[in-house]
């Protein structure tokens, strides 16, 4: 397969901050990207040579965008399956229908982790509300019930503690189908991102540590502190799931590692992830750079970290006293600012990011607590 070079036409799907870090790198690389959304001015699109401003369902326009670029790629998974396949008559799309089929949906992802004699949390697809009791019986208090499919942030996840919670769990069932899953006790959350070219060639990000506010990502730090063990099976088992999936791109695969030292797979991202922003300032080749290289078939860059780093999410709350204090914010050593274009700040909205790079982990996290705290943020959760 010849690559694709400098010069050719990166296509986006999705209008979010993913793909504007995407665009904002392809420029550098010396590449033109067109996005498709169905919101004008949207992320992408600011920073896009062209933004092509249609829903995912109009076949005339997907066509239109389909003979404008050289290659498609995707931002966000929520996109329907018929848009990718109608793309693909036209254009490589990279990653293709299978894996987006497979990874947009929580009952189907599971089934596919099964097929794989893949580690994750022990789990019931459930059709709809008549099918939650005989699950509660066979997986037992506390245990997590999740959409199955268009679930992201912590939304539509509900914590089972016992029988006072059954009545909103089979409320949300009546909206559709579920998956109910054992609730795992773990020592911490790990995130592992890589690049997959054409050809098969992979390129494996170490793993990167996660921790939540409110369900959603609120730090991220790396290296990851976990053993050089954990670190190898995490390595290997997202390699297989980006194998498994035949996917071209990026793939974040997270895992929780249990209190006894198991790893198991919680969701899988085939593309890039919040947590694997730090790669921008701590990796020569970030997970953006590395996301148009494997599309493009070109070699893949050096994701080991150069540097120990941090990532601290800048969520909408932040913006309810006003616009948050950017001086005080870039005052603090080595901290670097993502803003992503969004008009609207709204509570638990991710609105941007802020890294740091450090001597260590530890002081890259309390770099960029410092920071966003100076600039009206949230306290550091406590450890």
């Amino acid at each position: 397969m010849n690559p694709i070079l400098p010069g050719a036409t990166i296509g986006v799907l999705g209008g979010g901050q993913l793909g504007r870090m995407l665009a904002q790198v392809a420029g550098r690389m010396g590449y033109r990207t067109v996005v498709f959304s169905p919101s004008s001015g949207s992320p992408a699109g600011q920073v896009a040579d062209l933004e092509i401003v249609a829903e995912y369902q109009d076949g005339q326009a997907l066509a239109s965008f389909a003979e404008r670029v050289d290659v498609v790629t995707i931002e966000f998974e929520n996109i329907p399956i018929k848009a990718l396949e109608v793309l693909e008559s036209i254009v490589p799309v990279r990653p293709g229908p299978r894996a987006l089929f497979t990874t947009q949906n929580r009952a189907r992802e599971k089934e596919f982790l099964i097929a794989n004699g893949i580690p994750h949390a022990d789990s019931v697809h459930l059709a709809g509300p008549h099918d939650l009791l005989p699950a509660l019986e066979r997986l037992g208090a506390p245990a997590v019930l999740k959409t199955a499919g268009f679930g992201y942030d912590g939304k539509g996840q509900l914590l089972l503690r016992g029988p006072d919670d059954n009545d909103a769990a089979l409320a949300q069932l009546r909206s559709g189908a579920g998956v109910l899953e054992r609730f795992v006790e773990f020592r911490r959350e790990i995130s592992v991102v890589l690049a997959r070219s054409p050809s098969g060639e992979t390129r494996v990000c170490p793993p990167i540590e996660n921790r939540h506010r409110s369900h959603i990502l609120d730090v991220s730090r790396a290296p990851a502190d976990c053993s050089t063990t954990a670190a190898r099976q995490a390595l290997d088992i997202a390699d297989a799931i980006a194998d498994a999936l035949d996917a071209v791109g990026v793939v974040c695969v997270e895992f929780f590692e249990t209190n006894t030292g198991e790893l198991l797979v919680n969701e899988i991202a085939p593309r890039p992830h919040n947590s694997g922003h730090l790669t921008i300032e701590a990796c020569a080749a970030s997970q953006f750079e590395q996301q148009l290289r494997a599309i493009c078939g070109l070699p893949l860059g050096d994701f080991r970290f150069l540097v120990p780093a941090a990532m601290a999410n800048l969520l909408g709350d932040m913006w309810e006293q006003g616009e948050p204090d950017w001086p005080a914010l870039l005052a603090g050593e080595s901290v670097a600012l993502h803003l992503y274009g969004k008009e609207e700040a709204r509570p638990g909205r991710k609105m941007g990011h802020i890294t740091a790079v450090a001597e260590s982990p530890a002081a890259a996290v309390r770099a960029v607590e410092a920071a966003r705290v100076a600039a009206g943020g949230p306290r550091a959760a406590r450890r």
